[in-house]
Formats: C-alpha cells, structure tokens, sequence
C-alpha cells in the first residue's frame, strides 16, 4: 500500500534527458531501459517522443517543449485575468 503511483514521481529534466540518451545510444528497446532505469515504460516512451519533436522530427502540428510552456504560462496569465475579473464583478454587483 505504500507504493507510490508513478504519475506522482517527478524526475529531473537532468534524468530524462540522460534516459532517452541511454534509449537511442543503447539499442535496447523502451521497455528494457526502463526496467532498468525503474521508470514506467510508458513515461520513457513518451520522453522518447517528445525529444522526436523537440529536434524538429516530430509530425506536423506536435508541439515542442517550449510551445507547450508558453502555452502552460499563457493558460496561468488568463487565470489569473479572470479571477481578477471575477472578483471585481463580484465587488460592483
């Protein structure tokens, strides 16, 4: 019971990086790597695809890492709007 979730572990940018490196340099296959490395092969499966994209390998419309984080900080700026917004319309109502 005191397992954690894999969707609760959180690696370093340091450790993914190194991982996928392990992937492409090893010619083991994803889930080999991961038994390895005790990662879900899933989670290495998907930094695995998003380095693809991240070099400009990736199918057309995948966003890139920092297309994603531009639009993670875009997403909080209009949060934070519309709370403020919210707010004020609560105040003068």
């Amino acid at each position: 019971m005191g397992n954690k979730n894999s969707r609760s572990r959180r690696y370093s940018e340091e450790f993914k990086r190194d991982a996928v490196a392990l992937v492409h340099s090893s010619g083991r296959t994803v889930a080999e790597v991961a038994r390895e490395l005790g990662v879900s092969a899933e989670d290495l499966r998907n930094w695995v695809k998003q380095d693809t994209v991240d070099r400009g390998q990736g199918a057309p419309g995948e966003l890139t890492s920092a297309e994603r984080e531009e639009l993670r900080r875009q997403n909080r700026e209009q949060a934070e709007t519309i709370e403020v917004l919210r707010k004020a319309a609560v105040f003068f109502a």
